[in-house]
């Protein structure tokens, strides 16, 4: 369940940001009432995003019970960073429906600007939410936390040691305007990132989890307990 709702992720979001969302993204003067109706396209991309934050959600509750087996705060803290990039999207969501409203409405007017207004939150909380709180919640938290128990192969799980802070850095850097947003840079920054979610997602789907040899080490440790313990 976890390594589907991992890919489920990636199957919503990729279209809603590059596709759907992309008339809208690339033309705030639509807002206006100007050009072909975006409602279809903008509609279906927040229906996708809907899902999105479901599965992020899902990606730490479902397998809490055993992260916190490792680590309760680390198991607690990932559920904490994906609700917190949940926020963020929803809340992109919300300005692009907004968007939608005002063209449907006509409240616009002839101001273009209030269509930038909309598409510059919507990028501002993706920057903020897929673009830095998944890189610290899948890279740096849920990274270190397979790392630890090897639950996925240990060399897996680096792709997220080091696609994690490269996220966070670039995301960091495009606030500072060091670096373009989407561009060449930062579109290098999230590979590694890119592709440990996803083979994470997959592994899990094709093999599960694999047997931890921390837990293994902790049940020997318990039955020897209970073994010297006997009268």
């Amino acid at each position: 369940m976890t390594g589907w709702l991992m890919v489920v992720t990636f199957v919503a979001s990729i279209p809603a940001y590059f596709v759907l969302y992309a008339p809208v993204r690339d033309h705030p003067g639509y807002i206006t009432g100007a050009g072909n109706d975006p409602t279809a396209s903008v509609a279906l991309g927040a229906t996708l995003e809907l899902i999105v934050i479901i599965a992020n959600i899902g990606t730490a509750v479902v397998p809490y019970s055993l992260y916190r087996r490792f680590s309760e705060s680390l198991a607690l803290g990932y559920v904490a960073a994906r609700l917190v990039e949940a926020t963020f999207i929803a809340i992109g969501i919300v300005s692009l429906l907004t968007f939608l409203l005002m063209r449907q409405e006509g409240t616009a007017g002839t101001d273009a600007a209030l269509g930038q207004v909309f598409v510059a939150i919507y990028d501002r909380a993706f920057l903020i939410g897929p673009g830095f709180c998944a890189g610290f919640a899948n890279g740096i938290v849920l990274g270190y936390l397979m790392y630890r128990s090897g639950l996925v192969p240990r060399g897996m799980a680096m792709l997220g040691l080091v696609g994690g802070p490269l996220i966070v850095v670039s995301g960091i850097a495009v606030m500072f305007d060091v670096i373009e947003r989407g561009g060449t840079v930062q579109g290098i920054a999230t590979i590694p990132e890119f592709f440990w979610e996803l083979s994470f997602g997959i592994y899990l789907i094709v093999k599960g989890f694999k047997p931890s040899p921390l837990l293994a080490g902790q049940m020997v440790n318990l039955s020897a307990a209970k073994v010297d313990n006997r009268p």
